[in-house]
């Protein structure tokens, strides 16, 4: 095999640390495992990347996969239907939480996220409000990286090489309650103040001038920020006054990560428009899609109406296809109740690590967690730039790696380890992470 360092341009990685390196080649996965070139086995804590919520080695999602490229491989959905996208549009329909109803396919999270910007921008100018265009989303949120998705993205390092971007994008304070820098004291107090940032956003730009909110259910990037109790429910009510669309943008949240077929349902909010992607053909194809309300799609439906706007690989055939597989499969074994009966047993497992000195804080739900590091866990003081470097991208990810797990070790904020197994993961594959963490955390506080 030739070197993956010849010609293969790797996504967010730095090139040069496989100068001297041999790059990581996983050739299998099977259920929670994968296996590398070497024939090397790995417990996939991450679900490859929040993705393969069904488990690795899924025969009857490929067999559909192969199944429908022998009856239609490709046709696109620009003024033409195929069965498998009407079906599974239905299927997604029958699924989301009040009048989402309307489903635009796209290939994947990004793409979704644009949709959605364009969807909000195009319905205010139909509707008569053309100034309405700004969106408002949350420091260190990750939201793509399409030029209109990053733009709403909140993360400042991943977003200098491209600027100027799409202007109108505003940044409100996230949800974590553990470096809360107003009322640390109280969840639901805390839940208000970040709900009314929100608030004072619209007003200090103008609601005439502002369009959506993009909001993750847990948030990501950071390290898996569960919202507040009535947080949610607190932006509705904001959104409502404004008339802004809320937009729960669940490429990872959806499809059983938070123990609901959506994030939104486990937070009881009511979104205008749905994003998702990801862990709705659990991997096995690309797939991404904006679930709108009804009423966003009534200024279209007029005799010469057209939302101007499509991708060639949206909606795909295939992808459908698979897509339809993998909800069969969620439904023959269950696998939202599956992480709802489970989902205690992650957090216990993985809050035993709070014994450890450089264990900070635990937190997220159902399928997905964050994993804190601290310097001094009474100060809660965190590592500078340098340390994250030597502690992260120096020790921890490679000797992660090197135990048997694949996670991920991230410093877009204070430094985390995040961890999101595969949906059909149980009590052994918990404690094979504790066990792993605890031995290299340990190793990593002494060579602080």
């Amino acid at each position: 095999m030739a070197d993956a360092t010849d010609h293969l341009w790797m996504h967010f990685t730095r090139m040069a640390s496989y100068a001297t390196g041999e790059v990581p080649t996983i050739v299998r996965g099977e259920g929670t495992y994968v296996w590398d070139a070497q024939g090397r086995r790995y417990l996939d804590g991450l679900a490859g990347l929040f993705v393969v919520n069904a488990g690795h080695g899924r025969t009857e999602l490929a067999e559909a996969a192969a199944k429908q490229a022998g009856e239609l491989a490709y046709f696109p959905l620009w003024s033409y239907a195929h069965p498998k996208a009407v079906e599974l549009a239905e299927r997604i329909a029958s699924l989301t939480p009040g009048d989402l109803n309307r489903v635009f396919f796209t290939t994947g999270g990004s793409e979704a996220v644009e949709t959605a910007w364009k969807l909000a921008r195009a319905y205010f100018k139909r509707t008569g409000r053309p100034t309405k265009h700004k969106v408002v989303s949350r420091y260190l949120a990750y939201h793509g990286t399409s030029m209109g998705a990053l733009s709403i993205t909140g993360l400042p390092g991943i977003k200098t090489d491209f600027e100027p971007l799409v202007p109108g994008g505003i940044k409100v304070p996230n949800t974590n309650f553990y470096r809360a820098p107003e009322h640390g004291d109280s969840p639901e107090a805390f839940g208000v103040w970040a709900a009314d940032e929100i608030r004072r956003a619209i007003e200090r730009e103008g609601p005439d001038t502002v369009a959506a909110v993009f909001l993750e259910p847990l948030q990501n990037s950071g390290g898996c920020f569960p919202p507040p109790p009535g947080y949610f429910q607190r932006v509705r009510e904001i959104c409502d006054t404004y008339d802004v669309l809320l937009v729960s943008d669940e490429v990872i949240c959806s499809w059983g990560r938070l123990g609901e077929y959506f994030g939104a349902v486990r937070y009881g909010y009511q979104p205008d428009i749905i994003t998702t992607a990801k862990g709705i053909t659990s991997g096995y194809a690309p797939l991404g899609a904006m679930i709108a309300s009804d009423r966003l799609m009534e200024p279209f439906l007029t005799e010469t109406g057209m939302f101007a706007h499509g991708v060639t690989f949206g909606g795909h055939p295939v992808s459908c296809a698979v897509a339809l597989a993998n909800l069969e499969v969620f439904a023959r074994e269950d696998l939202i109740g599956h992480v709802r009966a489970h989902q205690d047993a992650f957090r216990s497992t993985l809050e035993k690590l709070t014994d450890l000195p450089i264990v900070g804080d635990v937190r997220g739900d159902g399928y997905f967690y964050g994993i804190e590091l601290v310097k001094d866990k009474t100060t809660r003081a965190t590592f500078d730039e340098a340390e994250s470097e030597r502690l992260l991208r120096g020790f921890l990810s490679s000797a992660l790696f090197a135990a048997g797990l694949y996670c991920r070790a991230d410093d877009r904020g204070d430094p985390v380890v995040q961890l999101a197994p595969p949906l059909i993961a149980g009590q052994e594959q918990f404690d094979e992470m504790e066990q792993i963490l605890r031995a290299v955390l340990t190793e990593a506080w002494s060579r602080l």
